[in-house]
């Protein structure tokens, strides 16, 4: 089991720093509030850069430069993946960033998905430290892939409601808050 605490994200008996979404913790996710959603869930799928890094366990399946995933709630392929062309609003796995370099796929709203409860809830690559994303959870690739390495399809991922999170505020020493959020 990987849980989220206060202080990073317990796997396996060690902790691992971990960046949330720029609207906190939420119980009532919903698409483009921002926030990471509470709950139980599964890790249900892996995908990686097969251009950037070897294949992180025998499960996970490459990006390819056509590869999408769905963000639309108007869409019926809300919070799917999908492949290019596609003119309803997405997301790009192959990003030209290391974001998606390993993408954990989680069980949030799919994949039977209710429109507009949120898409896309992924574990991937942080931006830097202390900046959040739109819903996402995100380590440092290290950390991301001695994950990856060592998870197994349907571990369950704890998001429970914590009143404090001291990781997604800015410690760097700056005093200043990050100016925006990564899409993902």
């Amino acid at each position: 089991m990987i849980r989220l605490t206060a202080t990073g994200l317990l796997f396996h008996g060690r902790r691992h720093p971990v960046q949330i979404g720029r609207g906190g913790l939420s119980a009532t996710k919903r698409e483009g509030d921002g926030a990471t959603p509470v709950g139980r869930l599964r890790i249900v799928g892996m995908l990686y850069r097969a251009d950037r890094l070897p294949r992180p366990a025998k499960w996970a399946r490459p990006i390819g430069p056509q590869d999408l995933w769905c963000d639309d709630p108007g869409h019926p392929a809300y919070n799917q993946p999908v492949r290019a062309p596609f003119k309803a609003s997405h997301e790009r796995m192959a990003r030209r960033d290391p974001l998606y370099d390993i993408v954990l796929i989680t069980d949030w709203n799919y994949p039977k998905a209710t429109p507009g409860k949120g898409s896309a809830i992924f574990l991937h690559q942080r931006r830097r430290l202390c900046y959040p994303t739109a819903g996402c959870l995100a380590l440092g690739r290290a950390d991301l892939l001695k994950l990856a390495r060592r998870l197994k399809p349907g571990t369950e991922l704890l998001i429970p409601p914590l009143a404090c999170f001291h990781l997604a505020k800015n410690t760097s020493g700056s005093g200043a808050a990050p100016r925006s959020a990564d899409k993902a």
